[in-house]
């Protein structure tokens, strides 16, 4: 899967979701998926408990997550 693809898995609608960034056609925000991760869960179990998702809409939102990471400003990723 090319990055423009991963890109266009992961979208910011008003109203949903307050706008945050979700997997297209779900209301499970980036946010939520990388917290699962960060906590334990593999890419398996979240596949299990949500099976509308695939593992290239887990991958997007690492990409997802990784991009916007790389936009913050120096100062506030070393304070």
């Amino acid at each position: 899967m090319t990055d423009q693809e991963l890109r266009e898995r992961i979208v910011s609608t008003p109203g949903v979701m307050s706008g945050k960034p979700c997997v297209r056609r779900t209301r499970l925000t980036v946010r939520y998926l990388v917290g699962l991760l960060a906590h334990g869960a593999t890419i398996s179990e979240i596949l299990l408990d949500h099976p509308s998702l695939t593992e290239d809409d887990i991958l997007a939102s690492l990409r997802f997550a990784a991009e916007a990471v790389d936009q913050l400003p120096q100062a506030a990723i070393s304070a």
